[in-house]
């Protein structure tokens, strides 16, 4: 699994083309401020893998980021380039909704971005050490 982090001061969405039969029924657009952005990419081989532990890696990562940055609020975003290899659309999704459970339940406000579609995507990310945080898990 790969894992590109930005903390945005703004971060913003609305919907673009749909890109895949099972696209989920989206939010039109959503905006959210002083948070983690979460760019992740599961690969073929998270699927070989237990889902719980593979969520509890991804989970434990974004908690260490969130904290670095001074926010609770965090948001997922499926992001199919970073590596050549791609997990399943529903081991993903399964994957996003059991993290948003434990960062929820850690007392973190959680989003996902809605799976399926091209986003416009508007952000301000400040320029300071931690603020952009890459990851292979």
């Amino acid at each position: 699994m790969k894992v590109l982090c930005f903390y945005t001061s703004k971060f913003s969405y609305t919907i673009g083309d749909k890109n895949h039969e099972e696209a989920d029924e989206p939010a039109l657009e959503g905006r959210f401020s002083s948070c983690i952005v979460a760019y992740i990419q599961a690969e073929e081989t998270d699927e070989t893998q237990d889902i719980l532990s593979r969520e509890k890696k991804l989970t434990n990562h974004l908690k260490w980021v969130a904290r670095k940055n001074n926010t609770e609020s965090i948001v997922l975003h499926s992001f199919a380039h970073l590596s050549a290899s791609k997990a399943s659309l529903s081991f993903t999704r399964e994957l996003f909704k059991a993290t948003k459970a434990r960062l929820e339940n850690g007392h973190y406000q959680t989003a996902i971005t809605p799976f399926g579609y091209f986003l416009n995507l508007s952000m301000e990310a400040p320029g300071f050490s931690m603020a952009r945080i890459w990851a292979d898990l």
